[in-house]
């Protein structure tokens, strides 16, 4: 086995731990941001109130346990990959969050999350990502922000006006779509600490990519949160377990420059099992969520 063969199989090991970690610290999370108060709050409120919260910090460590594999799989192998393997959370979340509720994990639910998964299995293998550069020019990510940003504004906005499942899968969009850009930043950040060792840490906090990574996942922290209140978390980890990877997808090929290397025939495996992640995510939406009352909503 080659080293890269090697680095690709750390990679794959490393995503996993990380998705498992952020799987448990999601669900824990999902229940501090329910019962941390009953009355109506703004994001920041509501993120204020969890600051002070002992639960809420046990699932930031075990979740930041999960970012920090994240980032040395990153570091190891490409976006495309280790995004694509975070999908998993989901299978971890799920009998964790019907634990925690005391309940069972529906026979439709492990149906949808097994989908879930064999599609990112199918992404992974028929896809053959190869990874590209680590770090793309401030140009590059003026061009993301101003083609993202309009979107992840009239999510935001359609938040303030739905309720409930809607309001949350919006929300999760929007955390899901941060997330996305800070996993590739992050691949960046990790990349100027190996290339530069700790003599680069001065290089690094002199760079606009470093403050750009804290503020985005500063605000894909607090729309997290918001999005967990709003609706069940079938409803909101789903939509932000998919738009995690699409977006990082999606960037790892414009601004770092990865590829997918299918064939002929793969493509068309690509569209079919991308159709049936967004099937499964949906139905997941409408399962358990239109079930379970959602707390006062963040305005």
């Amino acid at each position: 086995m080659d080293a890269g063969l090697d680095r690709a199989d750390l990679a794959v090991l490393f995503a996993l731990g990380a998705a498992m970690c952020i799987a448990i610290g999601d669900v824990i999370h999902q229940r501090s941001a329910h019962r941390v108060t009953d009355e109506p709050v703004s994001h920041l409120g509501l993120f204020a109130r969890l600051l002070r919260d002992g639960q809420w910090w046990a699932g930031t460590l075990v979740a930041a346990a999960g970012f920090a594999l994240q980032a040395v799989a990153l570091g190891l192998g490409s976006v495309l990959l280790v995004q694509a393997l975070l999908v998993t959370a989901l299978l971890f979340a799920l009998p964790v969050n019907a634990r925690l509720a005391h309940r069972r994990v529906t026979r439709w639910e492990w149906l949808w999350a097994v989908l879930l998964a064999g599609a990112v299995i199918v992404i992974v293998t028929v896809g053959n990502p190869t990874a590209g550069h680590a770090r793309a020019p401030l140009e590059a990510w003026t061009l993301v922000i101003a083609v993202l940003g309009p979107t992840l504004v009239l999510c935001l906005i359609g938040s303030r006006m739905a309720s409930g499942t809607v309001s949350a899968v919006l929300l999760a969009v929007v955390s899901g779509a941060l997330w996305g850009v800070f996993a590739v930043l992050t691949k960046g950040v990790v990349d100027h600490l190996l290339v530069h060792s700790w003599g680069g840490v001065w290089e690094l906090a002199r760079s606009p990519e470093l403050y750009l990574w804290v503020m985005v996942g500063i605000a894909g922290t607090v729309l997290q949160q918001s999005s967990f209140r709003a609706g069940a978390l079938t409803a909101s980890l789903p939509t932000m377990t998919v738009t995690e990877p699409v977006v990082a997808a999606v960037l790892g090929i414009v601004v770092l420059g990865e590829t997918l290397r299918p064939g002929d025939a793969g493509w068309l495996a690509l569209i079919v099992v991308v159709a049936a992640m967004l099937v499964a995510t949906l139905a997941l939406a409408r399962g358990q969520a239109a079930g379970e009352p959602a707390a006062a909503p963040a305005h």
